[in-house]
């Protein structure tokens, strides 16, 4: 662990230098997580994909946090949160080197494993920074906390929605028509120089997560632990075990149904204002609008929490909200409805501040396991996105079959495909009424 041994209840002076610091941490991941909104349809006109095969690029991200995520627990127990940290921005920097030999392959596979390799980084820094935060002060306010990291994260979001989609996604909708009209020699072409175009890109990515890598070696991260586990009369503790806890499984269940809809509403809504015929010069535009509705709550959440609205408050309002959203958006066409899936970022922005502090509630000893746990659970975000782009194909493929024109059948497709996420939202707002107390009423 670090050498470093500094009380938790320390002045707030002494907590700005490491919250500053774990926050330039979550505008990396939030950077480099949030450019598969203008990655999916680029991966899909250069590779020549299906809609669920593009959603592939999300999933190769976020199943590296089931694969990686008790494995970077352990490495953590080894080597300490500062050099578990710079390993992690290695590994991000290695991965997107992949990229180079991938474009010029343009071989989809071998751009997923760069995707994967990122995630197994991104596994890492997650691991680390989600609980150093929010155990660095009183699990009261981890909420508020989070929320400041959320508003870095979504910050650098929004800039790497932006900057990729200018990059990648210029010219792509003349592009997608020439492909229709011109040789399959003359299409490989444009396909090849059209997949060059992440090079460059991805080599001043790797270079910047390199340095950093260097520079968070000599970070000043105090050691934090975890309140233990209350004692019985006669000094023994009431919770042996993991499995112990209902509320920390509803917990990752939870997290796992949250980061699901956080994806979609993020990773989809690029390909969703295309698939209406709004043109990719403004459609690219859109992943910014949802991580912009999400920054100003965040803002909200670190004024309001925990004097004027507690983070059980705060998370029942949040599934409300994405329930409301979701009815809006099947329910609605058009521009419209592309607002109200950009709207989901309001629903989405307090669940994973709030989340987190009600799981780690009570579990001393076990903080770390279940960390790595709700880590795993943000493989909701490579499961529900597919399953909804197995929606789109499957009602499109429907509607044709019915003699409906393909424009009208992917537009009324890809809307109506958002009806997942209302299960969603319901197991949400569950464990915000009573999911997060169970286990936890006879003890407290």
């Amino acid at each position: 662990m670090d050498q470093s041994n500094q009380p938790l209840s320390e002045p707030k002076n002494k907590t700005l230098v490491p919250i500053l610091i774990i926050a330039g941490l979550f505008f990396i991941f939030g950077f480099v997580t949030w450019i598969n909104g203008a990655l999916i349809p680029f991966m899909k006109t250069i590779s020549e994909l299906t809609s669920a095969q593009s959603l592939l690029v999300a999933s190769a991200s976020y199943i590296s946090f089931v694969v990686m995520a008790l494995p970077a627990s352990y490495i953590l127990e080894k080597t300490g949160y500062r050099k578990g940290m710079s390993l992690g921005l290695f590994i991000m920097g290695l991965g997107a080197l992949v990229f180079i030999p991938a474009a010029e392959a343009r071989t989809y596979w071998m751009f997923l494993g760069g995707i994967f390799i990122q995630g197994a980084g991104m596994t890492l820094l997650q691991t680390a920074s989600n609980p150093y935060i929010t155990i660095l002060g009183p699990i009261e306010s981890a909420a508020k906390r989070i929320s400041i990291m959320g508003i870095a994260n979504k910050v650098a979001g929004a800039l790497g929605s932006l900057i990729f989609g200018a990059l990648l996604l210029s010219g792509i909708d003349e592009i997608n028509e020439q492909l229709k009209t011109v040789s399959s020699t003359e299409k490989a072409q444009l396909l090849d120089t059209m997949a060059d175009s992440v090079v460059m890109p991805y080599i001043t990515m790797a270079v910047v997560l390199f340095v950093l890598g260097l520079l968070i070696l000599k970070a000043p991260l105090p050691h934090v632990e975890p309140e233990p586990i209350e004692e019985t009369a006669n000094g023994t503790t009431t919770k042996t075990s993991i499995f112990q806890f209902p509320h920390l499984w509803l917990g990752v269940l939870t997290l796992f149904m949250y980061v699901g809809v956080e994806v979609i509403a993020g990773d989809t809504i690029i390909a969703y204002g295309i698939s209406l015929g709004i043109p990719t010069a403004d459609a690219k535009f859109f992943t910014t609008f949802t991580l912009m509705a999400m920054v100003a709550t965040y803002a909200l959440g670190a004024i309001l929490i925990p004097k004027y609205i507690s983070q059980t408050k705060a998370l029942k309002l949040s599934a409300l909200l994405g329930i409301i959203f979701s009815l809006c958006i099947v329910f609605t066409t058009g521009f419209t409805s592309v607002l109200f899936v950009a709207a989901l970022g309001i629903a989405n922005a307090l669940v994973w501040p709030a989340v987190w502090p009600l799981t780690l509630n009570g579990l001393g000893k076990f903080t770390k396991t279940a960390s790595a746990l709700l880590i795993m659970a943000i493989s909701g975000g490579a499961i529900i996105p597919p399953l909804y782009g197995q929606l789109v194909d499957g009602n499109k493929a429907a509607y044709l079959a019915e003699g409906m024109n393909e424009a009208l059948a992917t537009a009324t497709a890809s809307t109506k495909g958002y009806w997942i996420l209302l299960p969603c939202y319901t197991i949400i707002l569950y464990y915000a009424i009573s999911g997060h107390k169970l286990g936890l009423k006879k003890d407290n």
